[in-house]
């Protein structure tokens, strides 16, 4: 397996040989909606809160005595069973983010690049580089390399004028080799990767 290696006009210049048993192999869809939950919950905020019977405003004292009154039995008017009362087991600021087992991440990303190829939605460079952080350039070095919609640009040291120049465009983001991850992957129509990028996963997904 072969993708053709083109510069910043988009003119073929050489050609990179893909091992065929880190991108030859099945995709495995289990692994990227593991991989793409596991991310999703580490962004949770888990500021959500809801008051107890504990912390809702109100008087602790009891409202009528227990017995003699015909009416119903009560501790207070800040019991749950009463409105404006405190809400039981409601849910509480919480951390959402849990392990995810290093080869599964990896076999995730291994599944995600797989499909983005066969799909012909990867372009590899021999560089990226601008002369100047211009968002007008980096958006026609894009547009000349045939990325549309959201694009997700690889590089292994990104260039410092490429990254600045690349943050005013909505569409395009820009990730360090080192970490991308499946759902970024998953999440872009359009992968522009230097040639240094996609040897240097190539080589972490093998082993």
């Amino acid at each position: 397996m072969t993708v053709d290696i083109v510069n910043a006009r988009n003119e073929k210049v050489g050609s990179l040989a893909l091992d065929e048993h880190v991108f030859g192999g099945p995709v495995r869809t289990d692994l990227i909606w593991a991989q793409v939950v596991h991310e999703q919950a580490s962004r949770r905020r888990g500021t959500h809160a809801t008051k107890n019977r504990a912390l809702v405003s109100g008087s602790g004292r009891k409202p009528w005595r227990q017995k003699g009154t015909g009416r119903a039995r009560v501790g207070e008017i800040r019991n749950p069973l009463w409105r404006k009362g405190g809400t039981v087991f409601g849910p509480q600021p919480r951390d959402y983010r849990y392990p995810l087992p290093r080869k599964m991440a990896r076999g995730a990303l291994r599944a995600a690049l797989t499909q983005k190829l066969r799909d012909g939605a990867v372009r590899v460079v021999d560089a990226l580089e601008l002369a100047e952080a211009k968002t007008k350039a980096a958006a026609a070095l894009l547009a000349a390399l045939g990325a549309a919609g959201r694009t997700l640009v690889l590089d292994v040291r990104p260039d410092e004028a490429l990254q600045r120049a690349a943050r005013n465009l909505p569409d395009v983001r820009l990730v360090p080799a080192n970490r991308v991850t499946a759902r970024d992957v998953m999440d872009a129509r359009t992968i522009v990767a230097t040639r240094a990028a996609m040897e240097r996963l190539q080589e972490v997904l093998a082993s």
